[in-house]
């Protein structure tokens, strides 16, 4: 992802499947940082995330990513991809399995609220991540960056933030801590991928977030 020397900004999909709420922070961090979202998809007609997106003035496809409709919608997606220039693909509360093509290997990326590669996989997000935390015990929690492969959450880790899981915590008192700390996460993350720095030979953890949360 190493940008030319005008620091031309990255030109994101970014990809919903309910409220949207991982979108409007990237929207309202825009100005502060290397990227420019050009294009949002959604894998559902009656996802909040698309009121976001078209009352933002931006392009909104809508499919059924179902794995039985891949084949339709598969190449509507990488059209428009191709068709608004995107540089990077951005998973941001999209809950279908990704149709990933292979040449479009590493410019693909997904944030998953709890510290892969611990609770990832199929039905693991929303509050299901967060009470399998509390369940088992985990003193930390947090957020991770990946790339998309073909299994749910098991692409090549890029980045994470870690947060202290408190005394008493409720899935729901974890799930707001843990979104805040992803607020942070994914705009610092694409970034690093815009300059180059990352991704880096090992994951990589946001510094000051676990401070500033617990």
């Amino acid at each position: 992802m190493k940008q030319s020397q005008e620091k031309k900004k990255l030109r994101l999909a970014v990809g919903v499947s309910g409220g949207g709420r991982s979108l409007v922070n990237l929207l309202r961090q825009e100005s502060q940082h290397n990227y420019e979202v050009v294009l949002v998809f959604s894998s559902s007609p009656d996802a909040r995330g698309n009121e976001h997106a078209l009352s933002s003035g931006l392009p909104l496809l809508v499919e059924d990513f179902g794995l039985k409709n891949h084949p339709i919608a598969k190449p509507r997606l990488y059209e428009q991809l191709r068709k608004h220039e995107v540089d990077l693909v951005v998973l941001a509360g999209f809950l279908k399995l990704f149709p990933v093509e292979q040449s479009w290997g590493g410019r693909i990326i997904n944030i998953h609220p709890a510290l892969l590669p611990k609770f990832g996989g199929k039905g693991m997000h929303g509050l299901n991540v967060h009470q399998a935390v509390l369940d088992a015990k985990e003193n930390w929690s947090g957020a991770t960056v990946h790339f998309v492969n073909d299994r749910y959450d098991e692409g090549e880790l890029i980045s994470r933030v870690t947060i202290p899981v408190q005394e008493n915590d409720s899935a729901d008192a974890l799930a707001a801590r843990v979104f805040t700390a992803e607020c942070m996460l994914l705009p610092w993350t694409i970034d690093g991928l815009a300059s180059g720095a990352l991704p880096a030979t090992s994951v990589v953890i946001m510094p000051t977030v676990k401070e500033t949360l617990s």
